[in-house]
Parts: C-alpha cells; structure tokens; sequence
C-alpha cells in the first residue's frame, strides 16, 4: 500500500479543524503542527523535528469508571498506552495497535464514537526531552488520542521491553495526564464521572 506524505498532512490538518470546531479548541493551541503542516514537513516520520505525530489511547473499563495506564519505560510516568505513528496505519488502527502491544490485551476495540464522529478524541502536542544516544533533540510528539475499550475479564501482559508496568487506576488520575481529554469524555458522556 503507499503512502502519500501530502495527504497525511492534510488529513491531519482536517482533523485539526474538525477537532477545534468540536471541542472549542483555541486557535494556538496546535501552532507547531500547524506550522509544520503548512511547511511540508513529513509529520508521519519519527526522524522529523522539530515534531512528528503520535498516536495512544485511553483504554477504558466496560462502565467507563476506570483507565488501563502504563508506566512509560523512558519518561518514568503513567501514562496512556502509545506511540510513534507508522506508515500506512489509519490514526485509530495505530492507537489501537500501540495499545495491544503495550499492554497485552487482546479483546480492545476503538469507541464507536470515533466511527460516528471522524474524530479523535483528544490532540495534544508536548515536548519530550532530548535523547542523544538516539540522537533526537528535544522535540514535539503531536499526540493524537482515542478512546478504546476493553472486554473484561482479559488478563494484562505488558510488554516489559516497552513498558515497566501497566494497570487499572481510578479515572480521576487522567486530571494530571490529560485533562483536555478527559474533559471531552465527560462531556460526551463516554465516561462515568
């Protein structure tokens, strides 16, 4: 299957405004993509700085109560399951696969919300410290999040390669990780409170 850079680009910059009309998002909240985007920057590629695109997911329980985090093996937080965007996935399918990987479920489905809307559920750029041994500099992921869930009842197996843990936390500790998304879950009514 190929890949059209150019298209991406401007797939991506679709959802930008679709995601800003939607969510009330200020214009300058995604200025670096943005700019990227409009310089041609192959955004897809994990060797593009000053930023490239990322995708992870916010694994939620069957009532919506509870979100399944890893603890990140380079940055030595809990976060959502996630990772470097790869060349021909679909944004949700590149979610959906990172997040497998991560945590060893198997039974892990996008929100229907997501087929119905076209959208992510959240878009956040943050900075990620440089790494020289790989020789990245401080550079942007423009992460770009969807709401997956899972069957119970299915056992974890996180890929302790990737990740030094995973487990089940209260929703609550999303306020300090992502609160955007969290909001815009609440406000769906995709979660319990």
């Amino acid at each position: 299957m190929s890949f059209d850079p150019a298209a991406f680009r401007n797939h991506v910059g679709a959802i930008l405004d679709d995601h800003a009309r939607a969510f009330g998002v200020p214009d300058d909240r995604h200025t670096i993509l943005r700019r990227q985007i409009e310089g041609g920057d192959d955004i897809h590629s994990r060797r593009t700085f000053p930023g490239h695109v990322t995708t992870s997911a916010f694994i939620l329980d069957r009532t919506g109560q509870r979100v399944l985090l890893i603890h990140h093996r380079s940055l030595g937080r809990w976060l959502q399951p996630g990772g470097h965007y790869e060349p021909p996935d679909d944004l949700a399918a590149s979610a959906l696969r990172e997040a497998m990987e991560e945590t060893g479920l198997n039974g892990l489905v996008i929100d229907p919300w997501h087929e119905t809307s076209g959208m992510p559920i959240d878009i956040d750029s943050h900075r990620i410290p440089s790494r020289p041994e790989r020789g990245e500099p401080e550079h942007w992921h423009h992460d770009i999040r969807y709401v997956v869930r899972a069957e119970a009842g299915d056992a974890l197996r996180p890929d302790l390669r990737e990740v030094h843990g995973a487990e089940w936390r209260d929703l609550r500790d999303l306020e300090s990780i992502a609160p955007q998304g969290l909001r815009n879950m609440r406000k769906l009514g995709l979660v319990r409170p």
